[in-house]
């Protein structure tokens, strides 16, 4: 997790412009495919819930969640639920010195500060000012832009040290998702393993990675399947038993909602 006084201290001493802030609304069940960034930047969830795939690495995006990235990463995304995906990009730029504060700029993380509809009436007086090229609208931009910042990593640091109990639980249980995927995995048995009951620790895992954990193996599961019909040297009934299915039809059924295409109709397209 990314320590948030560093991030403080990389935007207290570094000179950088904000370059521009867009608002957009990504319509449910729509993927964003990879793409390299070009830019760094902040994106300030409204309203909706999203996963992002970054280098590797997948947040899960909900109202109150801020991301970060840089240029020349490799991101792909998909809008989860039943509501519409709203969110602010706004994009700066600084001046690079070459020392260590410099790392903090180029990583990608989340900040989770809780949604304040304050937050988002500052992020809609940027976008409106931002379009303004004259000096005292872009010295506001700038101050609107800090105290947003500001309120953000504030909020996330006491956030933090309330919940990381809880958030390290919900972190240990989604890496061992990751290594028993295939295995007959249940909310009750993994509540249980991780030493909760299961609404509380459903409750939990959605607070920290928006998502239900079933729907989050899914999604794991998924997406394993996914690569192993890219490589085109398996069965659809090899691959459904790999990732943990038994039943193939099912399995189809699961990833055709995931992808909107069965997977034999996936593999035809990859080829």
């Amino acid at each position: 997790m990314m320590n948030v006084e560093k991030i403080a201290d990389f935007f207290a001493e570094r000179s950088f412009d904000i370059e521009g802030i867009y608002r957009l609304v990504i319509q449910p069940k729509s993927v964003l495919r990879e793409f390299k960034t070009e830019k760094h930047g902040f994106l300030f969830t409204v309203s909706g819930e999203a996963i992002m795939r970054v280098n590797g690495t997948t947040y899960n995006l909900h109202p109150g969640s801020v991301f970060h990235a840089a240029p020349n990463m490799v991101m792909d995304s998909q809008v989860i639920g039943d509501a519409a995906f709203e969110y602010y990009s706004l994009f700066y730029r600084f001046d690079k010195q070459g020392d260590a504060l410099d790392l903090i700029g180029d990583q990608h993380y989340t900040l989770e500060a809780g949604f304040n509809p304050s937050v988002t009436e500052a992020l809609m007086m940027i976008h409106r000012q931002a379009a303004i090229r004259e000096s005292l609208p872009r010295l506001r931009v700038k101050q609107l832009f800090l105290g947003i910042l500001h309120h953000v990593l504030m909020a996330s640091k006491h956030r933090d040290q309330e919940d990381s109990p809880r958030r390290r639980v919900v972190d240990e249980a989604a890496a061992y998702i990751h290594e028993h995927y295939m295995d007959p995995l249940t909310l009750d048995g993994l509540a249980e393993l991780h030493g909760m009951n299961a609404n509380s620790f459903s409750y939990y895992f959605h607070k920290y990675k928006g998502i239900r954990p079933i729907d989050y193996l899914v999604d794991y599961r998924m997406e394993r399947a996914r690569e192993l019909l890219q490589t085109g040297h398996y069965s659809i009934r090899d691959i459904a038993a790999s990732v943990g299915y038994g039943n193939p039809l099912y399995f189809s059924r699961l990833f055709k909602k995931k992808f909107g295409v069965a997977p034999t109709a996936y593999r035809d397209v990859e080829d």
